[in-house]
């Protein structure tokens, strides 16, 4: 084995650990068990680390092996591993000591298929909980404006939706009484502000190098891989897949940063344009996020940039968000303890001046939510 095979393994081991650690902790509910216990896997056992080490790094290798792993076991069925992973509705499978030797008996038996997975799919993680991060920070927006909301890094569109799901914060609830999904996060830290009322929106585009068609399933089924193997996780999965299936909306394959521009052109010019970012910005190059935040001062018009990102770089060392905002030192000791979304707000006004604030911390599933 070579130094730069060392150094790669240990990586990825860092990185399998990290998500391992933000599914684990003494205040973690059982049924995230699997989750943890399946990257830490990855991270232990040589084998399933050896299939993630040949993935590039910038490809995320624990993660995209893992949903190469669950998209195999959802084809194959394998007995006893298959019956450990959740299916919609099905409620959380009992975890004992027998799914990590059959986890890596199924890896040894299938690394070339899972190899070819890993090279002809990135992991999508369409993460619709992540939507109730956003909702708070809407708050700080002209309730009588109505919005133009671009999703970046849309995948499969489930955050345009944002108005077609209910919200509870803590028995405060927002959104559509009839909705067929309620997302209702751990509040930790003080209360979550609300707006009034969710937002009027007048236009939606979401924006992505591969957007995802939900009407394919085959992409519903690799989608469904990338989800983190947790009933409710698996269930909200199901719902919003309905929903955005049933409310068609815009999507372009673009480049977020070379086509900012011309995607902010289509978008109405007098509502308020929204850009929301959950999870993409951060896994930009330096150059590449200076070369998008230039682009916001350019546009000419008022734009409001949500984000929910880890630090830069993504991992424990980062010490300023995506939007190069100024993290409070609870950010940083979120963030050593696990992968952690860092929610921020910026608002950049038609002259090119800009203002924003880190606000708050959000688990990379939507599980919890802690408001500074």
């Amino acid at each position: 084995m070579t130094a730069a095979d060392v150094e790669a393994r240990a990586r990825v081991r860092e990185q399998a650990q990290g998500v391992a650690a933000g599914w684990s902790g003494p205040d973690a509910p059982p049924t995230w068990a699997l989750t943890a216990e399946l990257f830490a896997t990855i991270a232990d056992e040589p084998e399933l680390l050896e299939l993630a080490a040949a993935i590039p790094l910038d490809r995320l290798p624990p993660l995209l092996l893992s949903a190469a792993l669950r998209h195999l076991v959802a084809r194959r069925r394998p007995d006893p591993l298959a019956g450990y992973f959740p299916v919609p509705g099905s409620g959380q499978p009992a975890l004992d000591d027998g799914f990590r030797p059959a986890l890596v008996a199924f890896a040894r038996e299938h690394a070339d298929e899972l190899a070819q997975l890993c090279l002809e799919h990135r992991y999508q993680m369409n993460e619709v909980a992540r939507s109730a991060d956003v909702v708070p920070v809407l708050s700080r927006l002209d309730p009588d404006r109505p919005i133009a909301l671009v999703d970046l890094g849309t995948g499969a569109g489930l955050g345009l939706h944002l108005d077609r799901y209910r919200y509870d914060f803590g028995g405060r609830t927002l959104g559509p009484a009839d909705a067929a999904l309620t997302l209702a996060p751990e509040l930790r830290g003080r209360p979550a502000p609300l707006p009034a009322r969710l937002p009027e929106i007048v236009a939606r585009l979401g924006v992505d190098v591969e957007p995802l068609d939900l009407e394919d399933a085959r992409v519903r089924d690799w989608l469904a891989a990338c989800i983190p193997p947790e009933t409710s996780a698996v269930d909200r999965f199901a719902a919003a897949s309905e929903i955005a299936r049933t409310h068609p909306a815009t999507t372009a394959r673009a480049d977020l940063v070379a086509d900012l521009p011309s995607l902010c052109a289509r978008m109405p010019a007098d509502a308020l344009l929204v850009l929301v970012d959950t999870y993409v910005t951060v896994f930009l190059t330096d150059d590449q996020r200076a070369d998008f935040r230039r682009g916001l001062g350019e546009l000419g018009r008022d734009v409001e940039w949500i984000a929910v990102d880890p630090l830069v770089p993504l991992g424990a060392e980062g010490r300023e968000s995506t939007q190069s905002l100024r993290v409070p030192p609870r950010a940083l000791e979120a963030t050593r303890a696990g992968v952690t979304g860092v929610i921020g707000h910026l608002s950049v006004r038609r002259d090119g001046s800009s203002s924003g604030e880190v606000l708050g911390l959000a688990h990379p599933g939507g599980a919890w939510l802690e408001w500074f």
